[in-house]
């Protein structure tokens, strides 16, 4: 056997260890980029995620397959990593250090700004998907939660028996929308106040993305990623729950009057 065959079936064996390698090099090398290359304004996560979405599109193109790196047999560990089940470890696991009398303090803003975080944008997605052409009640929902997360999205499409197609257009309008949120946070902050824990739980229950809110404050200050998560989290958990039922019962019944 060869030394390239031994270091193949080693890392396919490994899957998972071969997955956490992986991530954490290109973690460490968007560290890099965004301190040497953006000197900090844009966080090392989301160039992480733009490696990631490259990767993704390289593996589709080359394998011919639908899951990205997972595709690619030494990588299948990808899949497992990426799954929901860490996923959701990792946004349950930012709760345990935040600060109950600190989260108190959000109140009824910070509830109000849950609502109107899933509601807006939504309106925004349904605007967007009917000025492409799409007229049904279910595409127009499923992209609509797609603008909540990227995560209300599949969950909505998957309710409503919405085709994959647009269900990966929900996908991409979160992933675009969790980008954006992740750069532009550090650049705003400032004029928006975002120095404490309940300005932190306001902006996170408004922009809603997990993984776009936690890399923005990350950027900002590490001391309120729990605070802009929590909130997050809570809005991807209304999200779920209204998108299918009440939201999708208003757009159909606005498509067919």
């Amino acid at each position: 056997m060869s030394v390239m065959s031994t270091i193949s079936h080693t890392l396919s064996a490994n899957g998972l260890l071969t997955a956490f390698a992986l991530v954490g090099a290109i973690l460490w090398l968007s560290n890099l980029i965004s301190r040497y290359l953006t000197f900090g304004r844009i966080h090392g996560s989301a160039i992480g995620i733009l490696i990631g979405l490259a990767l993704a599109f390289w593996a589709g193109l080359v394998t011919g397959g639908q899951k990205g790196l997972a595709d690619v047999p030494v990588l299948a560990g990808i899949g497992l990593m990426g799954g929901a089940m860490l996923r959701d470890f990792a946004i349950v696991a930012t709760a345990f250090e935040v600060d109950v009398v600190q989260a108190r303090r959000a109140g009824l803003i910070g509830v109000v700004a849950i609502g109107l975080g899933t509601l807006l944008p939504f309106l925004v997605g349904v605007c967007t998907a009917f000025a492409f052409g799409y007229r049904d009640a279910v595409s127009l929902t499923t992209i609509g939660a797609g603008a909540i997360t990227y995560i209300v999205g599949p969950v909505t499409g998957a309710a409503l028996g919405a085709s994959s197609a647009i269900m990966a257009l929900s996908i991409a309008t979160g992933v675009l929308k969790a980008i954006l949120v992740m750069i532009g946070t550090p650049l705003v902050a400032r004029a928006i106040g975002l120095n404490n824990p309940r300005s932190a739980m306001v902006f996170g229950g408004l922009m809603g993305t997990v993984s776009g809110v936690s890399g923005g404050l990350a950027a900002t200050d590490r001391r309120l990623v729990p605070y802009g998560s929590l909130t997050a989290t809570f809005h991807t958990g209304v999200g779920c729950l209204l998108a299918p039922s009440i939201l999708y019962l208003a757009v159909r019944a606005l498509t067919q009057s």
